[in-house]
């Protein structure tokens, strides 16, 4: 399946600890730096500067850097051609069901094949095994998610599973046939996870990068010495939060428009609009390509990053189970908040509602143009560049009319619902619903422009509702739910599709109405009542340790 460019996903935590605050009677702790809301203190992640946070300044060598690994990790190889690449190995394997298996090829009148015991249809094969993906990623970042908290484990994992990311792009040069689709089954699967898995550490360096800029160092010192207001930091560390995180996401769509414009010079080379095995072999020519593309960027960031200390590993825990304590103390402070616990379950829902309406949409989109990866690349250029000129746009507007993150949040959300119901009008009716080229040329415009803003505004709406100084809890719990959430809508859809007689556009139905009850659970958040509400939270912890 085609799916859209990657989120950025933001889940990470301030990993430097500030050893130089511990006055209790101040409510300052490790990354917190006082400021006054309308009630009493709050807290921010910035600290002055001394002579130990200060070798940690993020420089614009740094920054670039990641940026740069950014554009490598794009997702082409895991998350966009990758996929294409196993539905259309599945497609050219697999049967019409109206005749006897394995006699006629797949037609308009449908495609499947037997997996996990029973004959499916192609499109649910892929939500099926798209959900055993996102299931294993819940399991592997619950185990190890945590490590990027501790000590300076996060740089080493992030080499880790890039290398066998890029390993696994290339492995697919093998796998160009359809009697290979098994095997597309776990390069799929890998894939998927190894992408994910290094996208999650890389961006646990965000909170450090933004916190330790220059400026946000001068305003905190500002806001110290009373020389300008304590809400006037909090925003402008909100707003620096959210620069770095629009920046990273245009700057990649820049970079992989290039990669995308070479692309289709290699397609032309390759001859793929010429034969179908020429457009097999062309897909596993691209995903090689965008690995090694992949481990070009992501070498200057490997020399590049400074390993700023992360937490030490609290009594009685290892490596081993700091993860699932994490989560599970997470989760029992988060139920002690109510406006983040609410955010919470929005994040859960939508979350689900998005990644699972845009792998529908990617398997229809394939079938609608019959898997032709020129196509695709073109495809993939239009919907780029809506993406990042729609996150360069929201951006403007929030910063010249000073609009709240749940605000922008808010208006982008709308536009995920309109695209539930684009698939929704296609259930019982051909001319309309994902189900013409016109439709997905359009698509990609329009899910650029309106919807990828979610990726940045979802993110960073999780710092507005939690306690900064415990951010690394939070944010370890949203990424838990995140990948949760992310398995739960393809399984279910991959029934409703078998169960519907192969209808791959009722899954929608399902999207919509739980798109709708979520949006409940964002439009009661209030955040100015979550600062209280964390303020609170952060006096009754001052004296007691969340691990004990």
């Amino acid at each position: 399946m085609d799916q859209a460019p990657p989120p950025c996903v933001f889940l990470a935590m301030p990993s430097h600890i500030d050893k130089s605050f511990t006055d209790k009677k101040d409510i300052i702790e490790p990354n917190v730096e006082p400021t006054k809301s309308q009630v009493g203190d709050v807290e921010s992640t910035s600290q002055p500067d001394d002579d130990d946070s200060a070798s940690f300044t993020t420089s614009n060598l740094e920054l670039w850097s990641f940026y740069l690994y950014y554009v490598g990790n794009n997702g082409l190889s895991g998350f966009n051609f990758g996929p294409s690449q196993f539905q259309n190995l599945l497609f050219l394997a697999g049967y019409d069901p109206v005749d006897p298996p394995f006699t006629t090829p797949c037609s308009a009148n449908g495609c499947v094949l037997p997996y996990l015991g029973r004959v499916r249809d192609v499109n649910s094969i892929v939500l099926l095994t798209n959900g055993i993906s996102f299931a294993i990623q819940a399991v592997v970042l619950l185990s190890i998610g945590a490590w990027a908290d501790y000590g300076r484990w996060r740089p080493n994992i992030t080499i880790f599973f890039t290398l066998i990311a890029v390993g696994v792009s290339f492995a697919w040069l093998g796998v160009d046939e359809p009697s290979k689709w098994r095997a597309g089954i776990a390069l799929y699967i890998l894939g998927l996870i190894t992408y994910q898995c290094a996208l999650t550490f890389w961006t646990a360096a965000f909170p450090g990068l933004a916190r330790d800029l220059r400026e946000v160092r001068d305003s905190a010192s500002q806001a110290r010495d009373n020389g300008k207001s304590s809400t006037e930091h909090a925003d402008f560390e909100s707003l620096s939060r959210n620069r770095i995180s629009n920046v990273s996401f245009a700057i990649c769509s820049l970079g992989e428009i290039v990669i995308l414009a070479i692309m289709v010079g290699i397609l032309k080379g390759l001859k793929s609009d010429e034969s179908v095995e020429n457009n097999t072999k062309a897909f596993s020519v691209l995903i090689a390509f965008s690995g090694g593309v992949w481990l070009l960027c992501a070498i200057p960031w490997f020399l590049f990053e400074k390993r700023r200390p992360g937490l030490a590993l609290p009594p009685g825990s290892s490596l081993l189970t700091i993860g699932l304590k994490q989560t599970y103390i997470a989760f029992r402070e988060c139920l002690r908040l109510k406006q983040t616990f609410l955010y919470l379950i929005f994040y859960f829902l939508m979350g689900d509602v998005l990644n699972t309406t845009v792998t529908v949409i990617a398997t229809l989109q394939n079938s609608v143009v019959a898997y032709s990866t020129l196509q695709l690349t073109l495809l993939l250029i239009v919907g780029i560049v809506a993406q990042g000129l729609g996150i360069y746009l929201f951006w403007l507007v929030q910063k010249k009319f000073a609009i709240s993150t749940k605000a922008m949040l808010s208006f982008n959300v709308v536009w995920i619902l309109v695209l539930t119901i684009w698939g929704l009008i296609g259930i019982h009716t051909d001319k309309f619903g994902f189900k013409h080229v016109w439709e997905i040329w359009l698509y990609q415009a329009y899910y650029g422009l309106m919807v990828c803003p979610w990726y940045a505004y979802s993110q960073t709406m999780i710092s507005e509702v939690s306690p900064l100084q415990q951010m690394f809890l939070f944010f370890a719990l949203f990424s838990v739910v995140g990948k949760t959430s992310a398995f739960i809508g393809p399984f279910i859809s991959s029934a409703i599709i078998t169960a519907a007689n192969n209808n791959d556009n009722m899954p929608f139905a399902f999207l919509f109405g739980l798109g709708v009850f979520s949006t409940i659970f964002l439009w009661i958040v209030d955040v100015p009542k979550s600062r209280v509400e964390c303020q609170e939270f952060v006096r009754a912890e001052a004296d007691r340790k969340a691990f004990d």
